[in-house]
């Protein structure tokens, strides 16, 4: 048995670093890591797909040239070179990690699955590892839906989309979430024909009415068709194609037949095989609890990242990590308690948005205020002809601190983090309200925002 001061589960954005980090400060640390370095991020999320988004909006804006009298004639996709380039860049992303981590004398890494057989040894193959800490930070994979006939036929997730190198006739996406958003649009971008299922009444069923109504617009304008309220209820492969019969809410059903049939309905957790159980780790549907530090029902062992069930996104991951540093190595703690979580949709217009929606404001019983502009109204957006989409702000009355944001617009992502920068300072709205902005930018919009307020 080998035993190491710390064993980190999975290589990514919270384990790669931490990882790091403790062989720096001289723990000798285990890497375990089945697949690649890196995690989803790298090899399957968003650094692949924000690859080949911006090879979509090339393709898009070339096409709306003479929108803006510009005349481009025969744009064509040629995606087998797409995928190549998204390959390289992965690639790429992915000596880096395997750099640092050889550059570490004190990490070893094993290659292979982990398995806990105790609370604080791991077996991977037929080597055990034992460590006072271990750090959990295996991620999820795309949820299959028990719809009848899906083991019958092919079907995409996220991670083989990215690699096919024809472009689908009609891609039908089942979930109108983040992931079949951002590959609908993508793929209509490349010319597919693309048809989204969500069961739900509107997309992005978290997300306030009105801005998803002026997203639903804009993917609309380029050709995406919805069915919304609806369910994927049976598919089949006949001559070639995939049937699908979508159920609506009132009972109806429709045939729908497409080249391609892409599952987008939500993540489950990497447990699996990973031996909660026989640690004694509390978990709920292999989701594994943690407390406001992370760490779970074990004392020393901690999960980090979407395996604990909390905000799916890169950036939280590597918020994991910092948190878990701080707090092992500083005597002023930190927690996930008050965490102001910022997040994007990297469709276009890009949606960025940061914490509470004005119908989450307004359930808590706050007194709130609400600003909200159409894109319509910056000078910017109708300069640049990008006038689809709207600027939103809830504020609780009664303090003056701004509760949550949504920004719908070209750089939306970007956008919004300037107004959680007067959350994380904890300051009045107001101050945005007598700024100066420089004319004539995207955040000059914002004065036209607060001005708003009501």
């Amino acid at each position: 048995m080998a035993s190491f001061a710390a064993i980190v589960v999975g290589s990514g954005q919270a384990g790669n670093p931490l990882a790091h980090r403790l062989a720096d400060k001289g723990w000798a640390v285990a890497l375990v890591e089945r697949e690649h370095l890196g995690g989803s991020c790298i090899n399957y999320g968003c650094t692949p797909t924000k690859t080949m988004l911006a090879s979509a909006k090339i393709a898009h804006e070339g096409r709306r040239g003479a929108e803006l009298g510009v005349g481009v004639d025969g744009v064509s996709v040629d995606l087998r070179a797409v995928v190549e380039r998204k390959n390289r860049i992965v690639l790429q992303w992915r000596q880096g990690q395997e750099k640092h981590a050889a550059s570490r004398p004190n990490i070893t890494l094993y290659r292979g699955a982990a398995r806990f057989v105790g609370p604080h040894t791991v077996a991977v193959g037929d080597e055990h590892l034992t460590a006072e800490h271990i750090f959990i930070n295996t991620g999820t994979s795309p949820l299959v839906p028990p719809i009848p006939g899906i083991d019958r036929v092919p079907y995409l997730t996220n991670r083989n989309i990215m690699d096919l190198t024809e472009v689908p006739e009609h891609l039908l996406v089942v979930g109108a979430s983040y992931v079949g958003l951002e590959f609908g649009q993508m793929f209509r971008r490349f010319g597919s024909r693309v048809t989204v299922v969500e069961a739900a009444d509107q997309i992005l069923p978290r997300e306030d009415t009105d801005v998803v109504a002026s997203l639903q617009r804009a993917l609309e304008a380029e050709g995406l068709a919805f069915l919304l309220g609806s369910q994927a209820a049976r598919v089949e492969g006949r001559d070639g194609a995939l049937r699908v019969t979508v159920r609506r809410s009132t009972g109806a059903e429709d045939l729908v037949e497409a080249s391609h049939l892409l599952l987008a309905v939500g993540r489950r957790p990497n447990t699996d095989d990973l031996g909660l159980d026989a640690a004694g780790i509390v978990h709920e549907r292999g989701w594994i609890k943690v407390n406001d530090r992370l760490e779970t029902s074990v004392p020393g062992v901690y999960a980090l990242g979407d395996v604990t069930g909390g905000p799916a996104f890169t950036h939280i991951s590597y918020n994991d990590f910092q948190i878990v540093v701080h707090n092992l190595f500083s005597e002023r703690k930190r927690s996930l308690s008050g965490r102001i979580v910022p997040y994007a949709l990297f469709t276009d217009p890009e949606l960025g948005r940061v914490g509470l929606t004005e119908r989450e404001a307004r359930a808590s019983g706050r007194e709130v205020l609400v600003g909200a502009i159409p894109l319509g109204y910056v000078a910017r957006a109708i300069e640049q002809g990008t006038t689809e989409g709207l600027m939103k702000v809830v504020i609780d009355a009664q303090t003056e601190r701004i509760l949550g944001a949504a920004i719908l617009a070209p750089g939306g992502g970007e956008l919004v983090q300037t107004l959680m920068a007067l959350m994380v300072a904890d300051v009045s709205w107001k101050l945005f309200h007598e700024a100066v902005y420089i004319h004539p930018t995207m955040t000059e919009g914002f004065f036209a925002l607060m001005n708003s307020v009501k």
